[in-house]
């Protein structure tokens, strides 16, 4: 991982063939980044809801300000062909059904106070999210479920790099049919909207251009983190990511071996994605239990929950490890000295 050596060693939880997990402010960790050397940092930071959540967050009145300064150090590490892709979920103001307007006062900031462009706004619709808030939607009925959160798909300059041929959507049923008779279908002219329907229309070209509503469920209740979480008797992260949802922005926006971050990791799914499809990673977490316990999911399955437990416990009492692990009791030099790694 070519930043891991901007990183100092008391920093570093685990690493792999191609990222790190790092443990520190996010802030700090950017700031000994050099610059335009990220292609894509792609997070979903705690919002700014007003029941304080156990990992933390910033109340409505401070969070633009809070977010303004982990945009000011985004934007120096930016490569100017660059993506800094923002997740933030909706949230009412208090005492009555009135929606906060704090993740435009984000974007706004970003854009006139930063410099980011706005590339395109995206929505992702989760359709498993239970219906909240009460008070307005399941006691007095006035207000519909809020299932959809805001992702910024902001830029340092113009032209990011894109490529939008990498995350098509599967062609519904009646595309299938025009594109093996097309003829029955449509006859090639000019519509009313200004669009020119050519015989081009009915070409398989692999998949239909997604549109800018994602729909993933989170649902991850029989995830193999989850899952590897409770067989060690730990709580996982309580606010993850559908792992369909760096996966889209990862592939749309990078290149294999480009590197990208999270700088809000939680469990680190992200970290996963990009280890997965084969693009160099860094994630930071503050919290040093969130960031070691996230090793779960780059350890084999096959791993007792007791040399797991043992592994996440070591993690988080310091120390730099390496992942996927090596035969039990290999002595492997580690940070500038060696740790016995378990399996």
């Amino acid at each position: 991982m070519r930043l891991l050596e901007h990183i100092p060693h008391a920093d570093r939880v685990y690493r792999t063939a191609l990222g790190a997990q790092v443990c520190n402010d996010s802030r700090k960790t950017l700031a000994q980044l050099p610059e335009n050397s990220v292609d894509l940092i792609v997070t979903s930071p705690p919002f700014a809801l007003l029941r304080e959540k156990e990992y933390g967050n910033e109340s409505q009145n401070a969070y633009v300000e809070w977010i303004h300064t982990f945009g000011v150090a985004v934007q120096r590490v930016l490569k100017p062909t660059g993506s800094f892709v923002l997740d933030l979920g909706g949230a009412y103001e208090r005492g009555k059904p009135v929606r906060s307007l704090y993740q435009f006062r984000v974007l706004i900031d970003l854009c006139d106070n930063v410099g980011f462009r706005l590339a395109e706004e995206f929505y992702c619709h989760n359709p498993a999210k239970l219906p909240s808030p009460i008070e307005w939607v399941n006691k007095r009925k006035i207000r519909a479920k809020d299932s959809v959160n805001t992702l910024w798909w902001l830029s340092k300059t113009d032209w990011p790099k894109a490529n939008v041929s990498r995350v098509l959507a599967p062609y519904s049923e009646r595309m299938k049919k025009l594109i093996e008779n097309p003829e029955k279908f449509y006859k090639p002219k000019g519509r009313p909207s200004g669009h020119d329907i050519s015989k081009g229309f009915g070409t398989d070209n692999g998949g239909a251009i997604p549109s800018n509503l994602l729909q993933y469920p989170n649902t991850e209740a029989t995830s193999a983190y989850l899952r590897r979480c409770k067989s060690i008797a730990r709580e996982g992260h309580p606010a993850r990511f559908p792992a369909d949802l760096p996966s889209f922005f990862v592939k749309f926006l990078t290149d294999p071996g480009d590197v990208v971050l999270d700088i809000f990791s939680g469990s680190n799914t992200t970290g996963r994605v990009c280890e997965d499809l084969g693009r160099e990673w860094l994630s930071i977490e503050e919290r040093r239990d969130y960031a070691a316990l996230s090793v779960v999911r780059f350890t084999s399955e096959d791993l007792s929950p007791e040399r797991l437990r043992a592994l996440v416990e070591q993690i988080e009492g310091g120390g730099c490890h390496d992942v996927p692990l090596r035969p039990p009791q290999t002595n492997l030099p580690v940070d500038g000295g060696e740790i016995a790694l378990l399996l």
